[in-house]
């Protein structure tokens, strides 16, 4: 629904994008083989210092109805089943592995005019609850999230958030981390031809009183090539290049470099390739 709010996962979620998307430090490919038919693939290999891994990631559409399998390199095998509009608004996905039994889960989202709920339970003799909510619409919501462990009767999770979106400038307040921590985020486009966004990220822990920030910003340096850069209070920058190459692929360098590094390595580059044929 147009104007329905986002999920209380989405809350923050424009800065976050800006400032930690797509950074990677490793060496990463992934294939996409779209099919008419509704059967897609995906496969994606990481090398990791020494240590390579991937998977393969198959995906059925039918009607209403989505299977995604994946595969990785240790033989474990991913499920999950989505039924869209199972009833009005709501969609439901149960997903599983193989071989743990009691990774089962089920989550199921309603969306509203005013109100978006997520809900999700683990379907084992103990399992953990989680149940999201966001009221308002997409300019301004107000949202919460509790996690609850049955097996040890306790929270694991309560965060609340506020949120205020509009097309130039995106706004969040979050108290996350049980209440411990207190986040601010703010993204605003600036009206140049490059499409200048900058971004920020506070964070104040409340036990600790310690502060840490992160900026950030965007800009394309032409119509198929876009800069990012980010800095935070730890002493690392980094940087992103992100280059459409032909439609519906691209390739990403990625680079951080640390200040606090002295006799170690202080830099870290990554790069990343996305082929779509």
């Amino acid at each position: 629904m147009t104007n329905s709010p986002a999920p209380f996962s989405d809350i923050g979620k424009r800065a976050r994008d800006l400032l930690y998307k797509d950074y990677n430090f490793d060496q990463k490919f992934t294939l996409q083989i779209p099919s008419s038919t509704g059967l897609g693939l995906v496969a994606t290999g990481l090398k990791k210092d020494q240590i390579f891994v991937g998977d393969i990631n198959t995906l059925y559409k039918s009607g209403n109805t989505t299977v995604d399998v994946k595969v990785d390199t240790y033989s474990n095998v991913s499920t999950k089943v989505t039924v869209n509009d199972i009833f009005h608004s709501t969609k439901a996905a149960l997903s599983f592995n193989i071989p743990d039994h009691k990774s089962g889960k089920l989550d199921v989202q309603c969306v509203h005019p005013h109100a978006a709920i997520d809900s999700s339970i683990g379907l084992n003799p103990s399992p953990q609850l989680q149940l999201s909510a966001a009221i308002g619409s997409k300019d301004v919501c107000l949202g919460a999230e509790v996690g609850f462990n049955t097996a040890s009767a306790t929270f694991t999770k309560y965060n609340a958030g506020i949120a205020f979106n509009k097309p130039d400038f995106s706004a969040a307040l979050l108290l996350a981390d049980r209440g411990e921590a207190l986040k601010v985020s703010y993204i605003h486009h600036v009206d140049r031809p490059d499409g200048f966004t900058v971004a920020a990220e506070i964070t104040h822990k409340f036990s600790s009183f310690d502060n840490r920030f992160t900026i950030g910003s965007s800009n394309s340096i032409d119509p198929h090539t876009v800069l990012k850069t980010r800095f935070s209070d730890d002493g690392k920058a980094a940087f992103q290049v992100q280059r459409v190459w032909r439609p519906n692929s691209l390739i990403t360098l990625s680079g951080e470099y640390d200040s606090t590094k002295i006799f170690n390595s202080s830099t870290k580059l990554g790069l990343s390739l996305a082929l779509k044929p």
